[in-house]
Formats: C-alpha cells, sequence, structure tokens
C-alpha cells in the first residue's frame, strides 16, 4: 500500500526543558498521519464513529527514537497500513526532518474495530476496500 505523508513545524509548546519535542509528541504526530491517510482513502474517522458505530482503538504502540527534533524544525510523518485484516488494522510511521532528511523516529500502532460497547468487531464491508482487506480476511 502506498505511504502518505504529513508536513508539521514543531511549536515551542512541543518542546521540553532540554528543547527537544517531547517524547510523547511523536505518538500525536502518528496520529495525525493515520488520520490523514485514513481520509486520503476515503476513510473518515467521524463518519466511522457516528454513522457506522465503529471506533478505532489503539491496542498497541510503540516509538523508537532515534535523533531529537527541535523547535521551528519542519518534520515530515510517512504513514502507510503495514497489515489489513476484517479486525485489525497494523501502521507503521518513519518521521524525519525535512531539510536534512534525518530520521527522527519510527514507530507502530494496531488498531481494532470495536462497536461502541467498546467489543471488538470486524470492519464493515465499505471499509475493506479502501485498506486492501480481502472480504475473507480474518
Amino acid at each position: 500500500m502506498q505511504t502518505f505523508e504529513v508536513r508539521l513545524r514543531v511549536r515551542y509548546a512541543e518542546t521540553d526543558q532540554m528543547g527537544v519535542v517531547y517524547h510523547a509528541n511523536y505518538l500525536v504526530w502518528m496520529e495525525m498521519g493515520r488520520v490523514e491517510l485514513c481520509r486520503s482513502l476515503g476513510v473518515r474517522y467521524r463518519e466511522m464513529e457516528q454513522q457506522d458505530g465503529i471506533l478505532l482503538t489503539v491496542v498497541e504502540a510503540s516509538c523508537r527514537y532515534l535523533w531529537p527534533a527541535r523547535y521551528d524544525d519542519e518534520v515530515v510523518v510517512r504513514t502507510k497500513v503495514e497489515r489489513a485484516a476484517a479486525r485489525l488494522l497494523q501502521f507503521s510511521y518513519e518521521m524525519l526532518e525535512t531539510e536534512s532528511g534525518r530520521l527522527l523516529a519510527t514507530g507502530m500502532t494496531k488498531h481494532l474495530p470495536c462497536g461502541q460497547d467498546m467489543r471488538p468487531c470486524r470492519f464493515p464491508q465499505k471499509y475493506l476496500e479502501p485498506f486492501g482487506i480481502s472480504q475473507h480476511a480474518g
């Protein structure tokens, strides 16, 4: 599946006392990449939640920090669907400093589709094709 890119500029509020981006902000950036990748596929979180009652819950997240980002750096977040099944989506992420191309961090998230009762369920039919899920996938 294709890689989707989101560009952002590090805000002062995203840095810590050491002058580098606070570690939890990378997870926020991963969410930005994931939401925009889904949007590019024609899948909108709000519609999935409000119209179809599907919550895309995070069940696992990891981030490996390789080099610090600093205030005013431009960062590109590359996101792709790494694995897709009727009951699981896995995304991978790369965060790079735009000017140098230096890899800042890599990450991964796994998601289960759940109903409003927070019980795991299968993706409705209309989400299978955008995520590249086989009709017979478990």
